[in-house]
């Protein structure tokens, strides 16, 4: 039987994205955040510039296209790092293209210019600034004073051929002539990369759709820009939980990069997670990117940024891809007999794990059925027999939890001294 003839796909019935190449300045991109926006979670870590690197390498790796290296307006030690990491880029000529985070002044986007000269490569600054009316208020700031501000960052960025991405902080809670206006004057100086952010969590897919059809549809078209001469950036955050949903429709309604960093790590709940983000597209055949390293970078990140990895997190998480149930443990003995390790990551998973560097394990404990024993026994190079079965599955009916390996190890061997 044929693969296809397996699944019945309802993802796809009604569902066509309309996407004009001719329309955008390229293909979908990933511009990943997790070493600047990430960084500013409060459980993170700052990694060692070493650490930094080798999750460089892993992105390059990935075919992520974009990567944020840090807010040179930090600080000396963090101008450093980027420095070192832009380095590192360039010796291994990685096609992953540099970007840093700037306020919109000019003292932050002057390290630019420096590293600019020295690495002989361009650099993108990406120059944020807020544009809610509940964040004017706060600030006592007045749009004259918004516009002002950007202009001045902008025309400096430019004028040392530094290419400028235009970041409206609270874009989702922004009003539309506020929007409109700041932008238009951006593109108008130079800008040819806009960054729509969802920056407080607020926005669901309906209104990313609402919101970057307004961008693409009214404010591009009316500054007098065809829509290919302007890259539209997404950028969201977790707080509803919706920072996968939410990178989804913004690639459907027309985004050219989507942002997002490793475990969604940032602030407060944390950025939209860029990994689910790829494993979503790549599934439904958006991307083509080879992710089977994707497993071994969230690791990395869980470990030199500190991030949680919950055992339940999706693809990633140590139970995202076991099972201890007998009667999915059968299907997928069933499958494995069948030498289909196709059919064996896809009869109960809806995410091949195969895809992503990982692989299917069956477990036994007080859920599980003599099948879950007789394959981990053949797995493990144990001669099956029915009485060694059924001893372990009594064991396995009186524990509270999954054994481990070494608990499974330790009760053949105690059945082995009773013979």
């Amino acid at each position: 039987m044929e693969e296809k003839e397996l699944i019945f796909d309802w993802n796809t019935i009604d569902y066509e994205i309309s996407r004009e190449s001719s329309n955008h300045p390229h293909e979908l991109w990933f511009d990943d955040e997790t070493l600047r926006d990430g960084l500013q979670s409060p459980s993170a870590i700052n990694p060692t510039i070493s650490q930094k690197i080798e999750l460089i390498d892993f992105m390059e790796k990935l075919g992520i296209q974009k990567v944020d290296l840090g807010l040179p307006g930090a600080g000396p030690h963090h101008i450093d790092h980027i420095d070192s990491m832009l380095n590192h880029m360039g010796e291994m000529s990685y096609s992953l293209l540099p970007g840093c985070a700037v306020r919109t002044l000019v003292s932050d986007i002057e390290p630019l210019v420096d590293l600019q000269s020295k690495h002989e490569r361009q650099i993108q600054a990406s120059a944020f600034l807020g544009t809610s009316p509940i964040r004017q208020y706060t600030e006592g700031w007045t749009m004259e004073r918004i516009m002002s501000t950007a202009e001045s960052a902008v025309s400096y960025a430019v004028g040392n051929d530094i290419p400028v991405m235009f970041v409206t902080e609270d874009t989702t809670r922004s009003k539309p002539e506020d929007i409109k206006r700041v932008y238009t004057r951006a593109m108008e100086l130079g800008a040819d990369r806009i960054c729509v952010c969802d920056t407080c969590g607020h926005v669901t897919p309906n209104g990313v759709r609402k919101l970057l059809g307004f961008i693409q549809e009214e404010v591009i078209p009316d500054s007098g820009f065809k829509r290919r001469e302007i890259e539209v950036n997404w950028h969201g955050h977790q707080d509803r939980g919706l920072g996968v949903a939410n990178n989804l429709a913004a690639y459907e309604a027309g985004a050219d990069v989507i942002h997002g960093t490793a475990l969604g790590v940032g602030e407060r709940s944390g950025n939209a997670p860029i990994d689910q983000t790829l494993v979503n597209l790549s599934l439904m055949g958006v991307i083509k990117n080879d992710l089977t390293s994707l497993s071994e970078y969230m690791k990395k990140a869980h470990e030199y940024v500190g991030v949680a990895l919950p055992r339940n997190y999706p693809v990633f998480g140590e139970d995202a891809f076991e099972t201890g149930t007998g009667v999915h443990a059968s299907a997928v003995v069933k499958a494995m007999d069948k030498g289909d390790h196709w059919l064996a990551d896809r009869v109960y998973s809806g995410v091949p794990a195969g895809d992503y560097g990982l692989s299917q394990i069956i477990r036994i404990g007080h859920m599980s059925g003599r099948s879950n024993i007789t394959w981990w026994l053949s797995r493990n190079g144990y001669q099956v027999t029915g009485e060694l079965v059924e001893a372990l599955f009594e064991v396995a009916k009186s524990q509270r939890r999954l054994m481990t390996d070494s608990e499974v190890h330790a009760e053949i061997s105690k059945f082995n001294q009773s013979r």
